[in-house]
């Protein structure tokens, strides 16, 4: 092919109209990408976008939140990038709500700053918000600062009352049964717990955001159990979970409500999908309430007791279905001992009840100009140390307790601790032989051999 002058000019005026075109897409892809953000993570964790429980905080947050760290400077030199990691940290946030706001002060140079609100270690950062502060120390992660932010956009601050005295299952107890890491988590979102003795106090104090009965061993004394429904009939919120259809001496309380329990459990055949006890029965069906709208994570229910709250429509109050279970599974109606072991039961045509069974129910009805609200769980193992990290478990009993506290902007999925923050080398020479390559493969042998590749086409099409 002849290549004279012209063909040349040709060939540079494609080559500069190539360029020019290239740069104008340059231009408004950077254009596009100022206007509009799209952005995917694809870590384990959502390490470097908000998970889903955290906008949804961010969007029941109405004022500016202000971040005040307490930082030294940065020393790249030395590794010390402080700052920099919580401004990442920070613009996850910002993203979401325009109005998060970030401030460093150098406790070195302004001391009496540091020492007027309290700071006590380097980066330690005071978050304030609706006119109220907390201190929060690093390290930080997504958790804990929404948890804050949960904490400080609470407007129920009343204390959660339990029972006690009765074998219940504790909210700050330690035992398997007890509910002791479910109230860990309610403590982290900024509720406080009151334990009122019955025995003693003329009736439940009125101060409360609620009272929990959960699920009680032995008999309840008449004097309280007049007591307990004194203070639902003064328009007291509840949360009563009940591991069987023992009463234990509230029986009034009960008929008040238009509670029933069922003697026998649920049986759920699906169970052996996962490799358990077929009392243990999962739910992905929930009712059209704000407890569970929108909820679509799986709960689990050992040894769950149907809950029918039909009589409550009479009686005046509102019923909302919360929890279905075992839609392929059945209510034993035979009563099955607790804690029994290989569970050998067949379904028995006119005498137990088909699933889904319905084993929660939440109450509501109109008192004065806050409202009273009640939920009946046929379960309290779900809440319990043992099963409180099972799917959705812990979301769904925060949900709850947020209803009735009456902070319903306050109900959505919680933020999930970080699973990949860590790396475990087996402390062998082949795991530490395996984490050698890994580590410097990164560091020298990929970028090395791209640099050798690129030379050897370089070489190779020039000598061609």
């Amino acid at each position: 092919m002849k290549i004279n002058r012209k063909f040349r000019w040709q060939l540079l005026a494609q080559n500069w109209m190539f360029v020019l075109v290239f740069l104008a897409l340059v231009v408004m892809l950077g254009y596009l990408s100022a206007q509009y953000r799209w952005a995917k993570d694809i870590t384990q964790a959502n390490r470097n976008i908000l998970t889903q429980g955290s906008v949804n905080v961010l969007k029941q947050m109405d004022g500016d939140v202000n971040i005040t760290v307490f930082a030294t400077n940065d020393d790249a030199n030395n590794g010390d990038t402080f700052r920099k990691g919580m401004l990442d940290f920070v613009a996850r946030y910002q993203r979401e709500k325009k109005n998060v706001f970030i401030k460093f002060i150098n406790p070195s140079e302004e001391p009496k700053l540091a020492q007027e609100a309290g700071v006590k270690v380097d980066g330690e950062t005071i978050v304030e918000y609706n006119k109220r502060s907390e201190h929060i120390t690093p390290p930080f992660a997504e958790q804990e600062m929404t948890n804050l932010l949960v904490r400080l956009s609470r407007t129920n601050n009343q204390p959660v009352m339990y029972l006690d005295g009765h074998g219940e299952r504790l909210l700050q107890g330690l035992k398997n049964h007890d509910l002791g890491e479910f109230g860990k988590q309610l403590e982290s979102k900024g509720f406080k717990f009151a334990n009122p003795d019955l025995t003693i106090a003329q009736q439940v104090p009125a101060n409360g955001a609620m009272l929990v009965i959960a699920a009680p061993q032995v008999d309840i004394s008449a004097v309280e159990a007049k007591k307990i429904k004194a203070y639902i009939e003064a328009g007291g919120n509840v949360l009563w979970l009940l591991d069987d259809d023992n009463l234990h001496g509230l029986q009034e309380v009960a008929e008040y409500l238009g509670i029933k329990v069922s003697p026998g459990i649920v049986v759920d055949r699906a169970a052996e999908q996962y490799g358990a006890d077929p009392k243990m029965a999962f739910a992905s069906l929930y009712g059209d309430h704000a407890i569970t709208r929108n909820f679509m994570l799986r709960t689990v229910f050992p040894e769950a007791h149907q809950v029918d709250g039909q009589a409550s429509d009479d009686l005046g109050w509102k019923v909302g279905r919360l929890i279905d279970v075992a839609p392929n599974g059945w209510l034993e109606s035979d009563k099955i001992p607790a804690g029994a072991q290989n569970l050998k039961v067949s379904f028995d045509q006119g005498k137990d009840k088909a699933g889904p069974i319905n084993v929660g129910v939440a109450l509501e009805r109109e008192y004065g100009k806050k409202g009273q609200r009640v939920v009946v769980i046929g379960n309290a193992n779900f809440l319990a140390n043992t099963f409180i990290t099972n799917g959705g478990n812990l979301d769904l009993g925060i949900n709850i307790i947020n209803w009735l506290a009456g902070d319903d902007r306050l109900i959505t999925i919680q933020p999930m601790p970080l699973k990949d923050i860590n790396v475990t080398i087996p402390a062998t020479d082949q795991g530490r032989l395996v984490a050698w390559i890994v580590f410097h493969a990164f560091q020298y042998l990929i970028p090395v051999g791209l640099f050798v590749a690129g030379l050897f086409l370089w070489w190779k099409r020039r000598k061609a």
